[in-house]
């Protein structure tokens, strides 16, 4: 009677049924959950506890839900509550359809919502009340499906091409669909359905709306997958946490898959890859792995769900022009990837000295040592330098590009998570790095050099005269300048590029087949001692065997490093000319413009960039990080002071007569003035610009925010009235030579045109033909500024007791004299010209 319950309880929820490989014989055999339902029509109901759930999700606040699921978790035993699990799961991390949005942890941040916040981090901790019941449905062996179609690209492909993935976390997991479903699925336990869920909420869930800009370390979801990496990848003792299940401890799956040997990890040659799914059998692993098998699960699940979103094939589809573009990650996924390397490095970091050696690869190391000593090279490295590879290619120029820089330069320094390390501000840099890690360095080549390659030609684009952006030079410079990291490198590629010797034997060991009977530790390969070997295998299985590499201190990569620092050089007196130009506009703007009687900017152009805004803090700033950017620079390729000092004058600093910066290169066409690739470059970088200012008929220029609307409209009718009234008039009082004429040609006639820097050669012809003559222009006393001023002045005349017109006289006869002396001035100024 129990089986026959079960039976009908599994038939009701189709992702519980029973399942078999679809590979095995027995996959012909009828399916006895769907001979019950057709035997028992009339038990089609769904289960009660679920239904109140469920209504309790829409009429119960979310702490209350909370703690009613604490209860029934309690309560209830394992046959009932299988059932709730994916409904649960789905409620909490969104439904794969998108139709439930689930409790959108990576938007519930502890300083906006701090109960809720506090409420689910509890309640999901790896040792709550979820957790809880994950391990006592682990102790019934039930199973929940998990569509491929949602895995990330490559294992998605690779599965429906009955390809097996190289990773074990597949094996004996791949199942048909049932008669009338679609698409193939992964039959998982409910830890992996658990840890599938969370890993992939990251990627696929949407915002809900009205979300705002998150800080990533206090949203609930960082905090979890913080707190599961120090629970399952502990940093001490030898064994895991025990668990807190009611029932016991969890016991380990039954017997799982054959684990892969490590030695087949990041190998890509054809016949690893070839594995036919149907070719998986079940064999018993390793008793001594079951120990380690909750954090081998969490940690293949993260690394594939997050990292594995390329593949070395379709990096090398991405490179071809056309490409199709792939799955790109956001800001908070890479935070989240850089989450795991820190907790990774410390993880592996943990073991003994006498652990950590080679020669401590023996029987008697327990599994947890065995992990730790495998994790980074076996199971991430690869997948890391593509997923890294891409986001150095196709990140946006920004500043958001921090992000992956800081992912990049966590994994790079390995011994910043070392239990030995030393306390902050003891000299680290001073010490340098120690010879302990030059197998790390040597066995990483790739995500030094190359992706160092691939920083040089971002920053090679981006605008260093940005705070933000010189602080990204800086890290880089600063991580590369630790003293014998350099040689470390250098040694390593002396190792790569050194003749080949032995090929046969060597490919031979590199791409042997491995064997697939045993535990996910049990066949840890030999120790392979030629560290040359080692490093070609590295470069070979991210980039293959016809990869061309490219020295990292050889004449290309140094070619780039010198024209960083010509560019970080003209950056520093970029940051210092726009500073000082801040600081002149700002003093040197007569106070008279600001009550409206001098002529404002009728350009309306802002010339300032983020500097002006940001301060002079922030120009400091900029300085520091280039001139440490390059003091690091020069250290870690071994620059000269001779070799910088012939940078600068290649710059072509050089200024003009007035002492102002030269305008961007360009040649002279029919059109006028025409950008060389140089002039387009200088422009890019910051480095020279055009003056832009407005060259048409002033009195038609845009309305501009200091300008009341209506009024500049009104003004302008009336002015054209009266010029066109007077226009014979005006005409012969600006032709006269006397005092008067120049009077009226002061107020009358454009100041300009021919004391306006016209760019264009061809444009002065055009503008000699747009010669207007002398008008009237009332547009001045359409702007706030005057009309405040006037207000201000008769304000303050009243309280002298000076009435409005006597006020307004004053104002006249105060003009008159201004425009007199400036008269004057004018015609002297002209003189001195002839």
């Amino acid at each position: 009677m129990t089986t026959f319950r079960r039976l009908v309880a599994e038939w009701r929820h189709p992702s519980l049924k029973l399942r078999v490989p679809w590979w095995s014989p027995k996959t012909a055999a009828p399916d006895p959950v769907r001979q019950a339902a057709m035997a028992f029509p009339h038990l089609q109901q769904p289960s009660f506890l679920l239904a109140s759930l469920k209504a309790d999700s829409i009429n119960k606040p979310f702490a209350q839900r909370c703690q009613d699921l604490v209860k029934v978790i309690e309560d209830f035993p394992a046959k009932e509550l299988h059932s709730v699990f994916p409904w649960l799961v789905e409620s909490i991390f969104g439904s794969l359809d998108g139709v439930l949005p689930g409790w959108s942890l990576r938007w519930l941040q502890g300083r906006v919502n701090p109960v809720e916040h506090s409420v689910a981090v509890e309640f999901l901790d790896p040792g709550g009340p979820m957790m809880k019941l994950v391990y006592k449905l682990q102790a019934e062996d039930y199973k929940f499906d998990f569509p491929v179609s949602y895995l990330p690209g490559p294992v998605k492909a690779s599965i429906q091409e009955r390809v097996l993935p190289d990773s074990p976390l597949y094996h004996n997991k791949v199942q048909l669909p049932p008669t009338g479903g679609l698409g193939l699925y992964l039959a998982l336990n409910p830890f992996e359905y658990y840890m599938f869920f969370f890993a992939w909420s990251l990627i696929a869930q949407k915002p809900p709306p009205g979300a705002l800009h998150v800080r990533t370390s206090d949203c609930a979801y960082f905090i979890l997958v913080d707190r599961y990496l120090a629970w399952f990848l502990p940093t001490e003792g030898s064994v895991l946490p025990p668990l807190s299940s009611p029932g016991g401890p969890s016991p380990s799956p039954a017997p799982r898959t054959p684990a892969m040997p490590f030695a087949s990890y990041g190998l890509h040659h054809t016949s690893l890859l070839k594995r036919h799914v149907s070719h998986q059998t079940s064999v018993n692993a390793d008793p001594a792995s079951h120990e380690i098998w909750r954090s081998e699960t969490l940690l293949q699940v993260f690394v594939e769900m997050w990292l594995h979103h390329y593949s070395l094939e379709m990096y090398q589809k991405m490179q071809a022009p056309h490409a199709k573009e792939a799955f790109m990650p956001t800001e908070e996924h890479v935070l989240v990837v850089r989450l795991l390397l820190k907790h990774l490095h410390a993880f592996s970091n943990s073991l003994r000295p006498e652990q950590a050696s080679p020669s401590a690869h023996s029987h008697a190391a327990s599994p947890l040592e065995e992990f730790k000593r495998a994790a980074v090279p076996r199971l991430v490295q690869q997948k890391l330098y593509l997923f890294l590879q891409y986001c150095f290619g196709h990140w946006p120029l920004d500043a958001s590009f921090r992000a992956v820089l800081e992912t990049w330069l966590s994994y790079l320094q390995p011994w910043r998570y070392a239990p030995e390390r030393q306390a902050p501000g003891s000299g680290c840099q001073a010490r340098g790095v120690s010879e302990r890690w030059a197998p790390f360095v040597q066995e990483n080549l790739l995500v030094y050099t190359k992706l160092f390659l691939g920083f040089l030609n971002r920053a090679l684009r981006t605008d260093l005269v940005s705070p933000k952006n010189a602080l990204m030079v800086f890290r880089v410079a600063k991580v590369f300048a630790q003293p014998n990291l350099a040689e470390m490198i250098q040694r390593g590629e002396q190792l790569f590029l050194e003749p080949e010797l032995g090929v046969p034997q060597r490919q031979h060991r590199l791409f042997a087949a491995p064997s697939f009977t045993g535990s996910f530790l049990s066949s840890w390969p030999p120790a392979v001692t030629d560290a040359s070997f080692k490093v070609k295998s590295h470069v070979y299985s991210l980039e293959g065997q016809d990869c061309k590499y490219t020295p990292m201190f050889g004449p290309e990569v140094r070619a780039l490093v010198l024209r960083l620092a010509q560019l970080i050089t003209r950056a520093k007196q970029t940051a210092k000319s726009l500073s000082d130009q801040s600081g002149e506009g700002a003093a040197g703007r007569p106070f008279l413009s600001w009550l409206g009687f001098y002529p404002a900017d009728s350009n309306g152009s802002y010339a300032g960039n983020d500097l002006d805004e940001m301060g002079q803090d922030s120009v400091r700033k900029t300085d520091e990080y280039l001139e440490k950017a390059l003091e690091y620079l020069c250290q870690a390729f071994r620059l000269s002071e001779a070799q910088l000092a012939q940078l600068t004058l290649a710059l072509g600093t050089t200024q003009d007569e007035n002492g102002k910066k030269q305008l961007p290169d360009c040649i002279v066409g029919e059109d006028g003035l025409i950008l060389t690739p140089l002039g387009r470059y200088q422009i890019v970088s910051g480095l020279r610009r055009f003056d832009v200012e407005y060259q048409g008929d002033w009195e038609l220029q845009p309305i501009r925010s200091y300008e009341i609307a209506s009024l500049v409209r009104a003004l302008f009718q009336l002015s054209s009235a009266i010029n066109r009234r007077f226009a014979g008039q005006m005409a012969a009082l600006c032709s006269r030579a006397d005092f008067l004429g120049s009077f009226c040609r002061y107020h009358l006639l454009e100041p300009g045109l021919s004391g306006r820097r016209l760019l264009s050669p061809v444009g002065r012809g055009h503008a000699a033909s747009r010669t207007r003559g002398p008008r009237l222009s009332l547009r001045f006393l359409g702007s706030y500024r005057t009309l405040l001023s006037l207000l201000l002045a008769f304000s303050v005349a009243s309280l002298f007791c000076v009435g409005p017109l006597l006020c307004a006289l004053l104002l006249v006869v105060g003009y008159i004299l201004y425009a007199v002396a400036m008269t004057l001035l004018t015609e002297r100024g002209k003189l001195h010209q002839l």
